[in-house]
């Protein structure tokens, strides 16, 4: 793992995510050591920006650079080689009341209630660099942040993507994140609807809707512990019974 270091930042988004695709060029790094990670400031603007324009196939508006590197909404982190951004990932923290529609079974109902969620807005990896880990570093930054104490309450992490971006799919199933949904004419790329993926990952105890067979795997548990409770229970009391009928016999005299 890189060593790292976090700048103060302003964090979070509001569009439709997709790493960056993969090119058969790269250049290796000397290390992933040599990688500082820091988070986005009003200054990263116009690079950020020819960054996105080269990596994904949504056009984002100007107002969207503006927030993810200025507002505190978005959890914007930037990988940087030789002083240079060569990695990014936005992402924003919400209330799961507030996922829309298409979004909504991924948490139940019960849990949802109270439940927060992070938002993969965007993962991309300069052409030349990548599969040299950049991807992997600001996946378990994010990670990181949303597994401590203070960001218990979330409970899923997940994103969407265009169901043609192999690299994208492949990279994120490596990362335990598994298909929740088929979004068709989700994106609309330059006047054309495109189908998209729901990816989602779990964290803090979270876990999907259950299912009937959940439910009866539950409850089957839940007799098997209390039969191995009642068993201990039983022998427990057997002895107890066994000591005071001793007790007894001996203060009678019936034992020698």
């Amino acid at each position: 793992m890189a060593q790292f270091t976090l700048y103060n930042k302003h964090y979070n988004a509001s569009a439709s995510n997709d790493i960056s695709r993969v090119d058969c060029d790269h250049v290796p790094l000397c290390s992933i050591n040599d990688v500082q990670l820091r988070f986005l400031v009003p200054d990263d603007l116009t690079e950020v920006r020819t960054l996105c324009q080269e990596w994904f196939p949504i056009d984002y508006p100007l107002s969207w650079y503006e927030d993810i590197t200025s507002s505190t909404r978005f959890f914007a982190l930037a990988a940087v080689y030789n002083l240079a951004i060569i990695g990014l990932i936005v992402a924003e923290i919400k209330p799961y009341r507030n996922v829309n529609k298409e979004d909504k079974g991924i948490l139940s109902d019960s849990m949802g209630r109270t439940a927060d969620v992070g938002y993969i807005l965007s993962l991309g990896v300069h052409r030349t660099h990548r599969r040299n880990g950049i991807g992997s570093l600001l996946l378990d930054a994010l990670m990181n942040h949303l597994t401590t104490a203070e960001r218990h309450s979330v409970k899923a992490i997940f994103l969407h993507t265009l169901t043609t971006n192999q690299p994208a799919i492949f990279f994120y199933e490596k990362r335990r994140f598994t298909l929740h949904s088929f979004l068709p004419y989700y994106y609309n790329i330059r006047g054309n609807g495109k189908d998209g993926f729901t990816y989602v990952t779990y964290i803090n105890g979270g876990h999907p809707p259950w299912t009937l067979l959940d439910h009866i795997k539950h409850y089957a548990s839940k007799v098997r512990l209390t039969g191995g409770v009642c068993v201990w229970v039983a022998a427990r009391v057997q002895q107890v019974v066994r000591w005071f009928y001793h007790k007894l016999l001996t203060r009678f005299n019936f034992i020698e």
